[in-house]
């Protein structure tokens, strides 16, 4: 296949455009992107199926994992070759790693009850996209099983989402856009009873709490907090306790905190 070398190739100015678009564009396409060489091998790995991949021979050929991502590439019919600079026409990183691609947004089905009892987290009204990608990526290693995101938080397709996720897009079933009532519905069908709403001035220390059963955490606004729906769904509110000055935890870090919590005493109770 003949290599892309101008940065005015409709090809790329496409997958930029995609990259920079508003979240409804992105929503309408049904696709975003992924750059990196860690993370377009985690989605294949995965068994997703790119519509796209925009590749720099020189630069995968100069590192060993770059190499093994090559090889795969040749078995790939949409894997184009690009020039350096016609890539870095097309990223959104400022150092491109010499490979990204455009992938279908995943379409997770309705989570069903397994014999695991569910670990659900809601995002509700996020705006770092940063926050959000990691937050992501330590809920998945935490067991979560699914995550919602109410319609006011931040693109999940959002390219610095999609980064700090590192991934997990492909890994844990996240539903965007979902309103309260939709959300009430999902975690009465998972038998969700015990809904707790991350809150730096709740009553309940979060390893007080029994996260054993099926269980919820609702994260809130990095700024202004839980909103009025939040709170109304939840059946209690847990803190971190902490020492010195410090008056609360990054959104991402305090989620981590409190889902790790979850993951021990579910542990524990397995070797029990």
């Amino acid at each position: 296949m003949e290599m892309i070398t101008s940065a005015a190739n409709p090809t790329i100015r496409r997958v930029r455009a995609l990259g920079t678009a508003a979240p409804q564009a992105r929503r309408a396409a049904r696709a975003f992107v992924v750059e990196g060489v860690r993370a377009v091998e985690e989605a294949l790995d995965g068994g997703a199926l790119p519509s796209l991949v925009l590749y720099d021979p020189v630069a995968l050929a100069g590192t060993p994992r770059g190499s093994a991502l090559l090889e795969r590439l040749a078995d790939l019919r949409v894997a184009q070759p690009a020039s350096r600079g016609a890539l870095f026409a097309a990223a959104e990183t400022v150092q491109p790693q010499g490979v990204l691609a455009v992938f279908p947004q995943p379409d997770w089905p309705v989570p069903t009850v397994s014999t695991d009892p569910p670990l659900v987290l809601i995002c509700d009204s996020l705006r770092d996209p940063g926050n959000l990608g990691t937050i992501l990526r330590g809920a998945e290693a935490a067991g979560v099983t699914g995550c919602w995101l109410t319609p006011d938080c931040v693109d999940l397709y959002n390219p610095k989402v999609v980064r700090a996720g590192a991934g997990v897009h492909f890994r844990l079933p996240t539903y965007p856009d979902q309103e309260w009532p939709a959300i009430r519905a999902a975690l009465a069908q998972l038998g969700v009873g015990a809904i707790a709403a991350l809150d730096m001035a709740g009553d309940v220390p979060y390893y007080a709490a029994d996260w054993r059963p099926a269980a919820a955490l609702i994260v809130g606004n990095e700024a202004h907090g839980l909103s009025p729906a939040a709170l109304a769904a939840a059946t209690k509110r847990v803190a971190i306790p902490m020492r010195g000055s410090t008056e609360s935890l990054n959104a991402a870090m305090a989620t981590s905190v409190v889902l790790f919590e979850a993951l021990r005493q579910r542990s524990v109770r397995r070797k029990a």
